[in-house]
């Protein structure tokens, strides 16, 4: 008894010289009670950030024993296959670490299957806050640093992807080294200063290491970091409903019962990477062999993350010009380099083009149901599938082998598709959005469907109509916001200028996104409802 009251004397007297110099105790009072909505929607940013913490426990145990070297040696470990083959330090190394250090094939599975993960939990929420509208005022610089993040994670899991030297990932650096000379004018400059001299050059390996365990991790650090000291500061997003307001936030507090949730959370994540880097095998770089630089790898597949790029070279017909004594080979340069930086960049500049087209001044904190954003909806659904497109084209040699069709056929599809496949997937989106929108509107006006048949005193037979709860009519309720709509311009003379060809873009932008934009209802409309709950709760409709 006594050792517990010394130790809990120590604490005491540890937490009082903490909140003297860094009034620690304030901070902790003004934030422990913080309120985190609770829907698993927002656990996907979750799984971005315990995979990137993985990431960074694997990676630093896989640096202890990974050389980054091109110097040939010949493999003497353990793997019998590569007795005597003359093979770069960074491959013996990383075959080293999979068979003969203990633990170390488990440690980089996952190390592989995290990176993997990380990727596709930022693009999955991303998507989230797109399709929501979580974006909007005040939440345009988090937008643009997740969109960051996004493309720094794509280039350092191929930063990774490439380092151990193998067959496969030289296949990959051998492509790369054909974009940055697609470059007009610097592009051989740059593959020089890159690479160390010509392909593969001595010196890329060591480089790419130290942007890949230093430099690209710094800033993914940094950015995340800001990322969730933004979201801290400001309100978080959370999903209409009868509580929930713009001017509140309904969820369970930080401490303890999120902290234990998010602990819980992080636990399982870890769990699930650890019984995919056991069970699930991947890059297994033994079979593929030491990269050469006169073989290749048939059938060939990036990671998914950087697969529309391989589709998009694939599909891209041969388009090269010779300027000034200078071969441009637009072929590679568009769909390698313009295409991803065109991507990447109006990804990020979106929150800023709904808004100039909405000339919505106002903050939000409520997340929009997509069904409520139909041309929002439909345009993220047209990205998906281009980008799905592209990606498919990717793997186009291995889809006409395995359906047994002509390499052209599959080229060709994939080509039509990448002009009319968004087009299609837009309309379609756009048309079930308005569809479930009138559909939600039947449900608040007319009842919800009981299942129950009543004879009327006619003879007639109808079915009993249930008024929904509250709770499905404030988030099903639908309100058409009038004053963000505005007029066409009227010119009495129509001069084709700058100014007057902006004006009338702008305001049929406008009219298709707030013609059938919706929002949860304003207080007015929510006492209305409240005085509809003492009629009669069930109604007849024949």
């Amino acid at each position: 008894m006594a050792v517990k009251r010394r130790t809990a004397t120590a604490v005491a007297r540890t937490g009082r010289a903490t909140d003297e110099r860094l009034g620690s105790a304030a901070f902790l009072r003004r934030n422990i009670r913080k309120a985190f909505p609770e829907h698993w929607s927002f656990l996907l940013g979750e799984i971005a950030l315990y995979c990137f913490v993985t990431l960074l426990l694997t990676g630093v145990f896989l640096t202890l024993f990974f050389k980054p070297s091109q110097e040939q040696t010949v493999y003497t470990g353990s793997y019998p296959f590569l007795h005597g083959e003359k093979v770069s330090e960074a491959y013996a190394s990383t075959v080293h670490i999979s068979f003969d250090v203990r633990g170390g094939l488990l440690v980089r599975q996952i190390h592989h299957w995290a990176a993997m993960l990380f990727v596709a939990a930022i693009c999955v929420h991303l998507m989230r806050i797109f399709f929501t509208g979580a974006f909007r005022k005040p939440r345009e610089i988090n937008w643009v640093i997740g969109t960051t993040l996004f493309a720094l994670a794509v280039a350092e899991g191929f930063a990774g992807y490439s380092l151990p030297d193998d067959l496969l990932s030289g296949t990959g650096l051998r492509i790369m080294q054909g974009i940055v000379l697609s470059i007009p004018l610097v592009g051989t400059y740059l593959s020089l200063f890159v690479f160390g001299g010509e392909f593969p050059g001595h010196d890329f390996i060591p480089r790419l290491f130290t942007v890949h365990v230093l430099l690209i991790p710094g800033i993914l650090l940094a950015l995340i970091s800001a990322h969730l000291m933004i979201v801290w500061h400001q309100k978080h997003t959370q999903w209409p409903g009868e509580r929930q307001t713009e001017e509140n936030v309904v969820g369970a507090p930080t401490y303890p019962k999120f902290l234990a949730h998010t602990l819980a959370f992080f636990l399982y994540v870890l769990g699930v990477l650890a019984l995919l880097g056991t069970w699930a095998q991947i890059n297994p770089i033994w079979l593929y062999g030491p990269y050469r630089p006169d073989s290749d790898t048939s059938g060939a597949q990036p990671d998914w993350y950087v697969g529309f790029l391989e589709g998009a070279l694939r599909i891209t017909p041969r388009i090269s010009w010779d300027l000034a004594g200078h071969s441009i080979a637009w072929n590679v340069f568009l769909p390698a380099v313009v295409l991803p930086v065109c991507f990447f960049t109006l990804i990020g500049l979106y929150p800023f083009f709904e808004r100039w087209v909405i000339g919505d001044p106002r903050p939000h904190h409520l997340c929009d149901r997509p069904r409520n954003a139909p041309t929002r909806t439909a345009l993220g659904v047209a990205a998906i599938v281009w980008y799905g497109n592209l990606w498919a084209a990717g793997g186009n040699d291995v889809i006409a082998e395995v359906f047994k069709v002509r390499l052209e056929y599959t080229t060709w599809f994939f080509r039509v598709g990448f002009f009319v496949l968004p087009v299609l997937a837009f309309a379609v989106t756009r048309r079930l959005c308005l569809s479930l929108q009138r559909s939600d509107a039947r449900k608040v006006t007319g009842g919800v469907e009981s299942g129950t048949i009543k004879r009327l005193p006619s003879g007639e037979y109808a079915e009993v109509h249930d008024r929904p709860d509250r709770e499905q009519v404030v988030i099903a309720r639908t309100v058409h916001p009038d004053d963000l709509v505005e007029a066409l311009p009227d010119h009495i003379i129509p001069l084709p200028t700058p100014r007057r060809i902006i004006a009338q873009v702008r305001s049929r932008l406008n009219r298709s996104y707030t013609k059938y934009a919706a929002e949860v209802p304003t207080p007015e409309e929510r006492r209305e409802l409240e005085k509809r709950d003492a009629e009669p709760a069930r109604s007849v409709t024949g």
